[in-house]
């Protein structure tokens, strides 16, 4: 194992001055943009892959291409960032919360079912920390209610279910390029698909409708514009394009991502092999035939005398890095509690006005509700070898200290 790995290197910079080379000039524009979507589409198996400015718009993106509209329902987790429920109310529809196990912190399927509606036309399952969701089974309820599923793969580069890696099973998948993943330009995203009427509905929502635009086309070219009687537009769009300079980045980042990856899992395998005699510190449970990239190591905490503000202290006063909290639930925050939603509340009328849907208050998904308080994610981003092995020291000592 090499002792240091360098995130950002030679590539991404070679890159880079490529775009900057080019002066910006239209008839060069997009040029980076085609060979990442080309290489990630290649690296994941699918037949079409569209980038977005960042992993929030690919979702946008992908609900509207779904058809999901005024008022519609679309089931979602509690436990991720909230993004994911954002997202649904841009497309002016309804997030409706469902539980999540109680082992891999995961959406559950059986939750998904108590949770559907004759109003509802997709699921939103996210892999969470890097462990990919149930999407065999979730695909399962899908096909028996004609649902489109769109994978929430923002934290899982990689990850895999019986040797296949995940964001080909759904009809959609959403990666997220933000500085924390996996792979990064700062920012950026992208949706991957198999569906060409899918891929093009992205493309045009996310390329401000125009009808130069495909599938695999992110850009319209001279000849169609240079015409006094092009029709540009063929749908309403909004400018979600991945710049050239990120493009660039992500495109060097994924030719060295399994790198990136492995890091990750050996940094998480380090740190949980300190906590495997401590029956209080639970990792999230990978199960059989599953394979986790490990964007954070989720630990559930469950010691009554230790609360987990106690566990944060106490590792920082001995040296750590310090712990991730897990998001609070979407429904409880305060936009939620508020229904601050930018008119929204008044646009989706009854819903939400009157209650007719979920109540957002304790026990709406009580699994979640006990997990959120409990979870310890540390962090497995450590390019530095000697410094993972230093932290784990730490966090063994740290829970010795907790368990006299």
């Amino acid at each position: 194992m090499s002792d240091m790995i360098r995130r950002v290197g030679d590539t991404e910079r070679r890159y880079v001055m490529e775009v900057l080379d080019t002066e910006f000039r239209s008839s060069k524009g997009s040029l980076m943009m085609k060979r990442l979507e080309d290489a990630f589409a290649e690296r994941f198996g699918v037949k079409y892959a569209i980038s977005h400015v960042n992993g929030t718009a690919t979702l946008h993106s992908a609900i509207a291409a779904a058809g999901v509209g005024v008022g519609d329902e679309v089931i979602v987790p509690p436990l991720t960032m909230s993004a994911t429920s954002f997202a649904v109310l841009h497309n002016n529809a309804i997030p409706v919360f469902a539980d999540v196990d109680p082992d891999t912190f995961n959406i559950s399927p059986q939750s998904i079912r108590n949770c559907i509606t004759p109003r509802t036309k997709a699921i939103i399952p996210v892999s969470l920390y890097g462990l990919p969701c149930d999407i065999d089974e979730i695909l399962k309820i899908a096909q028996e209610y004609n649902l489109v599923v769109i994978e929430d793969d923002a934290q899982c580069f990689l990850g895999k279910i019986n040797g296949r890696i995940i964001g080909s099973a759904p009809h959609m998948a959403s990666f997220s390029f933000q500085s924390s993943k996996h792979m990064t330009s700062g920012e950026g995203g992208m949706i991957v698909t198999n569906d060409l009427e899918l891929a093009t509905k992205v493309r045009r929502f996310s390329s401000l409708g125009y009808a130069g635009v495909g599938a695999a086309k992110g850009k319209i070219t001279k000849a169609d514009i240079q015409d006094p009687n092009y029709d540009r537009h063929c749908s309403l769009g909004w400018n979600y394009r991945m710049p050239e300079i990120c493009s660039a980045v992500a495109l060097a980042q994924l030719e060295h991502l399994e790198e990136l990856v492995q890091r990750r899992i050996d940094s998480a395998q380090l740190f949980a092999s300190v906590m495997e005699n401590f029956s209080w510190l639970t990792p999230q449970r990978i199960p059989a035939g599953f394979e986790s990239s490990y964007w954070t190591l989720a630990v559930k905490l469950e010691n009554p005398e230790i609360s987990w503000h106690r566990f944060r202290d106490k590792f920082k006063e001995n040296g750590g890095h310090g712990v991730y909290a897990a998001w609070k639930l979407t429904y409880f925050e305060p936009m939620f509690q508020n229904m601050q939603l930018s008119g929204r509340e008044d646009f989706l009328g009854q819903p939400f006005n009157k209650g007719k849907l979920q109540t957002y208050s304790n026990g709406l998904c009580p699994i979640a509700e006990y997990l959120q308080p409990r979870i310890l994610q540390f962090k497995t981003n450590y390019w530095n070898w000697d410094e993972a092995e230093q932290q784990a020291e730490i966090l063994k000592r740290t829970i010795r200290e907790l368990d006299k």
